[in-house]
């Protein structure tokens, strides 16, 4: 079994309490959708990120909504680079699996997406 990497972002609507547990639990629950085999017991550690404009709550709240109660949890605030997006959460999961990395799923939700689109959620099939 190795320890894998995966990772989510998602953009929030504002700085309010509500919408960082609200997108951070949409994103939490897109990463499971998308993995399957994931599970909480599975999870070494999970690593939040906002940017610096998101200070209304901690994003790792969600996660212990969604009954992640056993979980090391910790969050932490991006650099402020300039051409960056704002209001993003990112999450990075470390899973022990025996997936290979080619069969994780990363999660990019809507405006996230362009950090990385070749991962945006749900994926868009080719014609």
């Amino acid at each position: 079994m190795a320890l894998r990497g995966v990772r989510g972002a998602i953009v929030v609507e504002e700085n309010s309490a509500e919408a960082i547990l609200a997108g951070t639990s949409r994103l939490l629950r897109a990463m499971l959708s998308a993995n399957p085999s994931l599970s909480a017991e599975e999870v070494a550690s999970c690593f939040f990120t906002v940017t610096p404009d998101l200070t209304a709550e901690y994003p790792a709240k969600a996660a212990r909504q969604l009954g992640w109660t056993e979980v090391p949890l910790i969050c932490a605030q991006e650099m402020a680079v300039p051409h960056g997006l704002r209001r993003c959460v990112r999450i990075l999961i470390h899973w022990n699996t025996d997936l290979n990395p080619a069969q994780i799923e990363h999660v990019y939700l809507g405006e996230a997406a362009k950090l990385r689109p070749e991962w945006e959620f749900p994926r868009r099939m080719s014609a």
